[in-house]
């Protein structure tokens, strides 16, 4: 709400009334002159005086969205999004249940419109158009639910089924619902949150909202409205009625598109103005561009009807409907124009000469010059604007230093700190003193002069010459279901798995099984000669067989000695690797970095300026980065996010810090197109700020180039964004402190070898979306340290991809449906003798397209050309190559078609799609490849993989799928391939850190998990987690918590989930708590041997002696250590003989004095280091 001020000072105004007197009078009035920023001031303005809702129609999506920044950056509580539908109005295709979902939040707003709230609805040509069902029926069809209220679960169960929301094990995707015995989970598709309803005796006791990814319930409510979650039943229970079957039947219902019959079952279907209070005002802009855009769709649709006509006769038909007219699904825009009755109509005009008609007001608003920094200037014309008696609004994402900087050069400025804070604004513009605001969005805004109002705004824009930091994009206000849960470790019924005892098997079910009265969850696991039962809460010593992807694994045989041969010759060459690790650790510690000085206030600002709210994991990985810097040891670490999940703004940060403590930086970006990319976007982020940022490329001349090598040797360029350029000899840079690498995995081996030498004794950061598997792996084995961003930024949506054999008309439609949307479209090839084909064909299909052609072996100027010429938007689509993999971010695009696409690695494939969806419009990825049966296995796998992770967040478990279908080989090398085939990947890892442990002679021995095997019912009963899957995921998390503290989150979360714990799962938790502890101890098997327990453990016989001395004399005395040659023996006599409870009490308190004796071993070692 930074301008609201704004807008109050020009409601109150006399020539606003002026205004809407004329609007009032004439009905219609026609404002020409004025860029849409301003307009959308005018437009706010006019909806508080007349205090009325508006409807703001664009001619496309992309104007919308820039639409909805400006009045955000107003009032974004007032700001309604209605997104157009996508799809021909007859094409049998699957719709997109976010844009319904969209729609039918907002339709539920219009109908239940509260006093005093005013609203501006933004949408597209497209929403006057016939497309909805009958307002009545979604007024009628929707659920209330109340605390205290007494609904029978089966009758709320049915009612959501009517409302079109489907049931599912777990929610946390709108439209959703499930049920734990007395516990409701719904979606509602216009709620923030999803809400969990707690039910007793069928009476709803609490109604709590929930975040949709960690399952966490949050607040508490009162009630809560369900809005229909889709209208396709309400559809077919129409067209049930209109057949004489009394029940409609086609493939249509599959396809979740029974809108294609809305002019059957209606005469006159709706559009957005059927919902509207008649007092709305009416505004388009543009009129001409909305008629262009409107007038082709209808072209698109008629060509559509005529293609669908037959089809829909034949499905009629086949239910005994009659098709007595042309369905009305879309009408002429002059038609629309004058069905709108009595609304008044305001039309905006950018130009004049648009315009030959009366009733104009003419604006005449001025843009302003930038000021590229110039202060003085700057303040000069402030003051004669005060002069002038014209009142000045700033608005800055940097507002304190702004108001600094205009003080030193004699301006005074009083900076709102509440921008809602109306008093206090007019008090400072009636004493002509400019308002500093500070700007929260930092949309793609600037500045404007109305002299009707003599209003001035002054943004970022004029002030440092600063571009918008973001592109406008619409964050529906939803937190989205996120690829938090994918997990690529996950164990389904037939998987291969690893047991670090018994070795490799086939998982096949869980079953419960009763021994000695104690009843327990188990893990079925097939081997050559027999099964095994694994206690479900033992599943730390269970992982999913991972190697190659080409070879299927051996089934050991249980018992003998075969698998314990196989790990034992594993063994001595992981030893090996061990000891090289072991080697670059110490020579890695002897190293000593600059040590950072704390954040300043500079730092705190650049923080502050980001538009938007951070992720948690951005949050995470910079305090992680900061801690690195400020630390005595040079940084090596590797941030892994997904494409578009903020890798930029967290490298950006630790490069201001390190330029602001006076060092230098290098950020190595592998192609021309990224270094461009990043040069762009850091230069304008510190504009702000007396920051030195040079781009070193092959586009630079050699007199250029001289240049930067002298400003980066006399310490006169603070970062320098560079290809392989910086790699040359007579590169010296005077205090180089930070080297950022973008994609590591992207350089030549040559370069890699140059890259390694720039490392030594500087922090080092490297950001990576699929990092390789050797990366990984570093990664994994804590060579490197690794910071993960799984968090989308809230504007970040999941990209469609569609695989396809190859055909055009799929093609075409693919294209159309961007071209309608004003977006753009990239059309990817594997091989530059590709595109002359390509062109051919695109010329044939769209004579009047205009595209252009960008590959790696373009001369420089074309290729830079090319790809300004498309990022500005001059052309529609771009035939390329695989050169558009890192780098270009343009917003408009997001459409991606690949040809060939077996042809690209699963990594290339990955990067290409994360082109598109960067503005928060749904991206599309259209897959296509040739006959099926001509691409090898490899390759169908890749496809496979790209289609399954499309969710947000895929980039790390695409890296580890990369992995299983390229082999080992490329992570460790063949030497070592085969070692890791026999145990599997993650096997091989743990053996890894306990030889380290081994070699570098820790005194407790390193367990991975340790088995519990004492007489106690510890379970997930299946009558509380029904879902055997969800049963499995709950064991898994149980396993994986690393302290009592997550644990305890564990049980409460599981609360709030699923009710009360039973006792075995408080059994189970208790069970988990002593497995903590036995692991720090060093204990790998504890089991009941009457009237004894008997542990088994690595642990030396001296390092136990230690630890009991932790004890009480009368208690050591019970303990017996006996030293074996694979396993010792530490048995504790007479404890079998208690109860249970007292078993596991006297364990805990024992290893309890164990930890803290083991935590004075770490002291100890630190003393010595």
């Amino acid at each position: 709400m930074s301008l609201n001020t704004l807008v109050n000072y020009i409601s109150n105004s006399q020539i606003t009334s002026e205004l809407t007197k004329r609007i009032s009078k004439n009905n219609e009035l026609n404002v020409i002159g004025s860029s849409r920023y301003a307009k959308s001031i005018i437009i706010a303005s006019i909806a508080k005086k007349e205090e009325k809702n508006i409807l703001l129609i664009c001619p496309n999506v992309e104007i919308a969205y820039k639409w909805i920044g400006y009045f955000e950056s107003i009032n974004d509580k007032a700001v309604l999004y209605y997104p157009p539908t996508e799809h021909l109005p007859y094409a049998s295709i699957n719709k997109s249940k976010e844009i319904e979902f969209s729609q039918l939040t907002v339709l539920s707003k219009l109908i239940k419109k509260k006093k005093n709230e005013l609203n501006i609805i933004i949408s597209t040509e497209r929403s006057l158009q016939p497309h909805l069902i009958n307002k009545n029926l979604l007024i009628e069809n929707k659920l209330d639910l109340q605390k205290g209220v007494r609904i029978e679960i089966q009758e709320l169960a049915n009612k959501l089924t009517m409302l079109g929301y489907k049931k599912d094990n777990v929610t946390s995707t709108e439209g959703f619902w499930s049920r734990r015995g007395e516990i409701i989970d719904i979606y509602p598709v216009n709620n923030e949150f999803p809400v969990r309803l707690e039910f007793f005796d069928n009476i709803i006791e609490k109604i709590r909202e929930y975040d949709p990814h960690t399952q966490k319930t949050l607040e508490s409510i009162n009630n809560i409205e369900i809005i229909q979650a889709g209208v396709d039943l309400l559809i077919r229970e129409k067209l049930n009625n209109l057949s004489k079957n009394s029940f409609f039947n086609s493939e249509d219902i599959n396809k979740n598109n029974l809108d294609r019959y809305l002019g059957i079952i209606e005469k006159k279907p709706s559009n957005i103005i059927d919902f509207l209070n008649k007092e709305t005002i009416l505004v388009i802009d543009e009129l001409e561009d909305c008629k262009k855009f409107a007038n082709n769709w209808f072209l698109d649709s008629e060509s559509n009807f005529d293609n669908c006509a037959y089809e829909l006769n034949e499905n009629l038909k086949n239910n005994y409907i009659k098709l007595e007219a042309k369905p009305n699904l879309h009408l002429k825009f002059d038609d629309i124009l004058n069905s709108l009755g009595n609304f008044n109509l305001i039309k905006f005009y950018e130009f004049e000469s648009k315009v030959n008609i009366d009733n104009r007001f003419l604006l005449n608003d001025k843009r302003l010059n930038s000021y590229s920094k110039n202060i003085g200037k700057l303040s000069n014309d402030i003051n004669k604007n005060i002069k002038n008696n014209e009142k000045v609004w700033i608005l800055s994402a940097q507002p304190l230093r702004t108001r600094t900087l205009l003080f030193e050069h004699e301006c005074n400025t009083n900076f709102l700190n509440n921008s809602n804070d109306i008093d206090e604004a007019f008090k400072s513009i009636s004493n002509s003193t400019p308002l500093i605001l500070k700007n929260k969005n930092n949309y793609e805004i600037e500045g404007f002069y109305l002299p009707i109002w003599k209003v001035v705004l002054i943004t970022d824009k004029e002030l440092f010459s600063q571009q918008s930091l973001f592109n406008n994009v619409f964050i529906r206000r939803k937190q989205r279901s996120v690829n938090s849960n994918i997990n690529v470790n996950k164990i389904s019924p037939g998987d291969f798995i690893v047991h670090k005892n018994h070795g490799i098997g086939k998982f096949l079910k869980i079953e419960k099984i009763n021994i000695t009265g104690d009843s327990r969850d188990y893990l079925v696991i097939q081997y050559q000669d027999g099964k095994i039962s694994v206690a479900a809460d033992q599943l730390g010593s269970v992982n999913r067989y991972r190697s190659s992807g080409k070879i299927k694994p051996k089934i050991n045989k249980l018992g003998g000695t075969e698998w314990e041969r196989i790990k034992d010759k594993n063994k001595k060459q992981i030893k090996k690797v061990a000891v090289d690790i072991l080697k670059l650790y110490a020579k890695r510690e002897k190293l000593k970095g600059y040590i950072y000085p704390e954040d300043g206030p500079w730092q705190d600002e650049l923080e502050e300026s980001f538009p938007y709210q951070p992720t948690p994991d951005q949050i995470t990985a910079v305090e992680e980065i900061k801690s690195d810097m400020e630390s005595d040891k040079p940084m090596d670490r590797l941030v892994c996010g997904d494409v578009g999940f903020g890798k930029t703004e967290v490298a950006v940060r630790a490069i201001f810090k390190a330029i602001t403590s006076g060092k230098q930086v290098i950020l190595l970006a592998p192609t021309t197109i990224l270094a461009q990319q990043h040069w762009r976007t850091i230069n304008n982020r510190f504009s702000p700020y007396p920051i030195k940022v040079s781009l070193l490329n092959r586009f630079k001349t050699v007199n250029e180039r001289k240049e930067i090598y002298a400003g980066l040797k006399n310490n006169k360029i603070d970062l320098v964004v560079a290809t392989h350029q910086i790699l040359g000899k007579e590169i010296e840079i005077k205090n180089l402190g930070l080297l950022v690498i973008d994609e590591e995995q992207r350089f030549g081996v040559r370069q890699k070898e140059k890259i390694k030498k720039i490392k030594t004794n500087i922090d080092v950061l490297t950001l990576s979306a699929t990092p390789i598997p050797r990366t990984l792996y570093m990664s994994l084995s804590g060579l490197r340290q690794m910071s993960l961003l799984n968090t989308p930024p809230p504007s970040r949506r999941s990209i469609k991809t569609y695989l396809s054999e190859i055909d055009m008309d799929v093609i075409r439609t693919a294209i159309n449906q961007e071209l309608d949307r004003g977006g753009q479209i990239f059309y990817v090839l594997p091989r530059i003798s590709d595109i002359d084909q390509a062109v051919n064909k695109l010329k044939i299909m769209f004579p009047s397209l205009k595209f252009i052609v960008a590959h790696g072996q373009m001369n420089e100027t074309d290729l830079e050309n090319a790809m300004i010429a498309f990022n500005n938007g001059e052309v529609d689509l771009m035939i390329c190559t695989t050169i558009i993999e890192s780098g270009l971010d343009i917003p408009k695009v997001n459409t991606i078609i690949i040809e060939d696409s077996h042809k690209f690695g699963l990594s290339q494939l990955y990067q290409l799609r994360g082109r598109v969806g960067r503005s928060g419009v749904q991206a599309h990825a259209w897959l296509f490849y040739p006959n099926i049966n001509k691409i090898n296995d490899a390759a169908k796998q890749r496809l496979k993989a790209i289609k399954d992770f499309s969710e947000l967040g895929s980039g790390y478990q695409l890296a580890m799928k990369d992995m299983e279908i390229r082999g080992v080989g490329s992570l460790l090398g063949e030497e070592q391939s085969g070692k890791v085939n026999a145990i599997g990947y993650d096997l091989y890892i743990e053996m890894l850190h306990e030889a380290i442990s081994e070699i570098s002679g820790q005194e407790i021995p390193e367990v991975n998990d340790t088995q519990i095997d004492l007489p106690i019912n510890a379970f997930i009963p299946a009558t509380w987690i029904l879902n055997r899957e969800e049963k499995l995921e709950a064991y898994k998390s149980a396993t994986e918590c690393s302290n009592n503290d997550e644990l305890t989150e564990l049980a409460t979360d599981w609360v709030n989930r699923y009710g009360n714990l039973p006792k075995p799962v408080e059994s189970l938790i208790m069970i988990m708590r002593l497995k903590l502890l036995a692991k720090k101890c060093g204990f790998n098997k504890i089991k009941l041997k009457k009237p004894n327990i008997v542990i088994e453990t690595k642990l030396k016989n001296s390092t136990f002696k230690i630890l009991k001395n932790s004890l009480a004399s009368s208690v050591q005395n019970k303990f017996n250590f006996n030293e074996g040659e694979q396993f010792s023996i530490i048995t504790i006599r007479g404890l079998g003989a208690t109860e249970i409870q007292n078993q596991i009490d006297q364990l805990m308190l024992w290893f309890g004095s164990f930890e803290k004796e083991i935590k004075n071993f770490d002291k100890e070692l630190l003393k010595k280091g």
